[in-house]
């Protein structure tokens, strides 16, 4: 229920309002059974746009740390993206991340939609970085189309370190699911696995508009305490 509420009171109005959020290609959307959104990742505010924007509700998966807070904080987030459809995922090692492709298969497996962020974090510089083979993991096992979104400007909405939202012209552009159905039998297969992520990746490239940059993200934010977005850059 509070999904719905947060969606068209409590927070949709305010986000059409200070983002006056347009829409490409919802009829790529299945209006139902089961498929894996695939997005570029700038900012937070993706996963409030994107459902925002989607008539059918998305399950996310989100880092554990947003539901291990304390005090009145850390209640309220518990709260916050439980009821939001987040669910919370540890990526701290293999095991942690198969644990996450655990949950995301039950959720498509009573046919929902998952919003998956291929990156496996934001952008640091408005740049697309190299993508995770768990999604084309997921994707190879499961069967079901993998359709590429692309969010722009959410992270001129929701700067990095911002804590109020600034007036920005937010747009989402959806896709041609991608059939990967001509993999079968292949899965587990690293080869294949990177062939489907790099596709999903040149599909969200060409979508979004962004510079593709082949390392992981979160390695790059791992060697420089901070990195400022180039002045043309287009999505923590």
């Amino acid at each position: 229920m509070w999904y719905w509420v947060f969606k068209y009171i409590l927070i949709g109005p305010l986000l059409r309002v200070l983002g006056r959020p347009t829409i490409e290609g919802h009829e790529n959307i299945p209006t139902d059974g089961p498929a894996i959104l695939a997005s570029n990742h700038l900012a937070v505010m993706d996963s409030f746009f994107l459902p925002l924007m989607v008539d059918r509700r998305i399950y996310f998966l989100a880092k554990n740390e947003y539901f291990t807070g304390t005090g009145l904080k850390g209640a309220f987030q518990r709260w916050f993206f439980t009821a939001a459809g987040q669910i919370p995922i540890d990526r701290s090692g293999a095991e942690a991340a198969e644990g996450a492709l655990t949950a995301a298969r039950r959720q498509l497996a009573a046919g929902k939609l998952m919003g998956m962020y291929p990156e496996g974090t934001r952008s640091p510089d408005g740049r697309l970085y190299k993508g995770k083979t768990g999604l084309a993991r997921l994707a190879m096992d499961t069967g079901v189309p993998v359709i590429p979104v692309a969010m722009i400007a959410t992270h001129k909405f929701n700067p990095p370190g911002s804590i109020l939202p600034r007036p920005t012209k937010i747009s989402v552009r959806i896709g041609t699911p991608l059939d990967f159905s001509r993999y079968e039998g292949m899965e587990g297969n690293r080869y294949i696995e990177r062939a489907v992520t790099d596709e999903i990746m040149y599909e969200l490239m060409q979508l979004s508009g962004q510079q593709y940059v082949d390392v992981y993200a979160a390695s790059l934010k791992s060697q420089a305490p901070a990195v400022e977005p180039p002045p043309a850059a287009d999505a923590a």
